[in-house]
């Protein structure tokens, strides 16, 4: 009755079946451990401690910043220079802007410092003369959309969209860190700015869409799995009744019209 398991017809669907289950259930997998990987990473971020109560290392061990170095305490000692207000962002529910003020390290480079927020209206404090060394959590320079970012061309003289080295490479004549730190403390007058956390490390839309990956590749499998057994029922019912003689009915219930005729035949005699 299987013998049409050695056509060629089934050999083609055989193959493909078991080639597509394996795929289905590797990519099913794969997606799972996306989301797995980002269950993770998110409780790392939430049982990290505050970066005031890290001891701070030097800035060139924490670079470039990725998700285990995002937060991280850095120091860095250097001379205080140029000085943006970065305006629109909120601090404990509030409207306001960052001060942010580069830093000259002793390498060359400067690097942005956010040395705390003030709200509307208020003018920015001068920043410390002389050397100074700074403690703060590294952060990884901000692209527009990230965490309500928007990078506003027509700014004010003096003032910032994102805190990024692309936007302050037209602004100073020297190499800008690819980074900043917000100071653990800030400085009198201001507000602490709170670090962000790592980008792609909460449960966010992408996380849940890894999981509902996971179930539609799975599904898929359990479909080739599900078609293959109804193409192989309907194939040896077919067969079973050829062997018993039996004339197959066409979509529209009538027999064909080779069964009409032997019927015909067989009144007519």
């Amino acid at each position: 009755m299987y013998r049409f398991l050695l056509t060629p017809r089934w050999w083609g669907i055989n193959i493909f079946v078991v080639l597509a289950i394996p795929f289905c259930v590797f990519m099913g997998s794969w997606q799972l451990g996306r989301f797995e990987d980002r269950v993770q990473s998110h409780n790392a971020a939430e049982k990290r401690p505050d970066a005031a109560e890290l001891r701070a290392v030097p800035l060139r061990e924490l670079l470039p910043v990725d998700q285990k170095t995002s937060g991280r305490s850095a120091s860095a000692t250097g001379k205080y220079g140029e000085q943006f207000l970065v305006p629109d962002r909120r601090v404990d529910g509030k409207d306001g802007s960052y001060v942010l003020t580069l830093l000259r390290t002793d390498g060359g480079k400067a690097l942005p410092v956010v040395r705390g927020w003030l709200p509307k209206g208020r003018p920015a404090p001068a920043p410390p003369a002389g050397q100074v060394t700074v403690d703060g959590a590294l952060q990884a320079s901000e692209t527009p959309g990230t965490d309500g970012v928007n990078a506003a061309g027509g700014l004010p003289r003096g003032q910032l969209g994102m805190i990024s080295a692309a936007s302050l490479v037209n602004l100073v004549p020297y190499d800008v860190y690819d980074a900043w730190i917000t100071l653990n403390r800030a400085d009198a007058g201001m507000v602490a700015v709170p670090a962000a956390k790592p980008q792609n490390t909460g449960l966010d839309l992408k996380a849940f869409q890894n999981l509902g990956y996971t179930g539609e590749w799975f599904v898929f499998a359990g479909f080739v799995v599900f078609m293959w057994f109804r193409l192989l029922r309907r194939e040896a019912e077919a067969v079973e009744d050829a062997e018993l003689g039996l004339a197959p009915v066409s979509p529209s219930g009538a027999a064909p019209a080779s069964a009409s005729a032997e019927s015909g035949r067989g009144s007519s005699s």
